[in-house]
């Protein structure tokens, strides 16, 4: 008897202990929704509740031959309109295995074989065909798979900043910038808030131009990942997305996004690598039909996005 009982005893403290767990599960989902719903109507409230139609895009994108997730990063200045344009093009690759980030940015001006279309800068397959047809043509040329792609309008990167920074990120602005990007910043360290911090990564107009541009966007991506970890970011990791989901359109579920971020979060060593196509002595300027473009050697940036992306293991057979 005293052992039935000791038994039945112990078959109620698991009851209780997976009660407990399941009511903290539940809890943590449903804070989670909460928390995604607000940041979603915050966003709206801030755009004065205007309609932000998304349009639906073909997309058959799949993993890279070494198991990683490529995500093309596209950045956009316009919502719902026609032929808008793709100013910023990255590949965001996370690997799930090795737990690794690495970003590459391509330039705009890239000249490359648009597939159906013909020899043009690569931020021209976007206007032409979406990004379907970009991807298309990054895999055709840099034999690159991408599996997903999100298109972030410019306020949407602003929205984000301000909600995961309210005291702003931290920068060092090399040198003053004003022309075209509708602020004025001055040289120096100091904490910019989103639209001050857009205008940075946007600024162009100096002697380098569009590659000056790349390369504060790789530096920003790197900082913003950098001071995720001096604040208690996990928390707010389904507000955050909440926020930037009325301005992104993307094949990415909100399951996919918020995994993604948490495992970002969650790790001690959150460090970016990052690359460059055109990659260094590769390049050159040229004028085609008018248009200055960068004529590449595509058989050495290939080369350098594959050694780029290689992992410590064997390609999938």
């Amino acid at each position: 008897m005293r052992y039935e009982r000791q038994v039945k005893k112990k078959k109620r403290k698991w009851k209780v202990f997976l009660l407990i767990i399941l009511l903290l599960v539940v809890g943590a989902i449903s804070y989670s929704y909460f928390q995604y719903k607000q940041g979603v109507s915050q966003s709206l409230d801030k755009v004065d509740n205007q309609t932000i139609v998304q349009e639906e895009y073909e997309f058959n994108g799949e993993k890279d031959r070494y198991g990683g997730t490529n995500v093309l990063l596209l950045g956009s200045d316009s919502r719902g309109e026609e032929q808008s344009r793709a100013d910023t093009i990255m590949v965001a690759r996370y690997h799930p295995d090795t737990g690794s980030y690495k970003l590459i940015s391509i330039m705009r001006d890239t000249y490359v074989e648009i597939p159906g279309h013909g020899e043009n800068r690569i931020n021209t397959a976007f206007a032409l065909g979406g990004p379907e047809l970009l991807r298309e043509t990054i895999k055709e040329n840099f034999d690159l798979d991408i599996q997903y792609y999100a298109i972030v309008d410019f306020q949407g990167f602003v929205h984000l900043v301000d909600e995961a920074f309210p005291k702003g990120v931290k920068i060092d602005v090399e040198k003053k910038m004003s022309e075209n990007i509708g602020v004025t910043l001055e040289p120096g360290v100091q904490y910019l808030d989103g639209e001050h911090l857009l205008g940075y990564v946007r600024f162009r107009h100096d002697a380098i131009g569009d590659f000056g541009r790349v390369e504060r966007q790789q530096k920003v991506v790197k900082q913003i990942g950098s001071q995720l970890t001096s604040i208690q970011t996990i928390p707010k990791l389904p507000k955050l997305v909440g926020v930037v989901t009325p301005f992104i359109n993307t094949n990415m579920d909100t399951g996919d996004m918020l995994y993604i971020g948490k495992d970002f979060l969650s790790k001690e060593n959150r460090n970016i690598d990052s690359l460059r196509i055109p990659v260094d002595h590769s390049w050159e300027d040229a004028t085609i039909k008018g248009a200055s473009v960068l004529s590449i050697d595509l058989e050495e940036n290939k080369t350098a996005i594959h050694d780029f992306l290689v992992e410590q293991k064997s390609p999938i057979e």
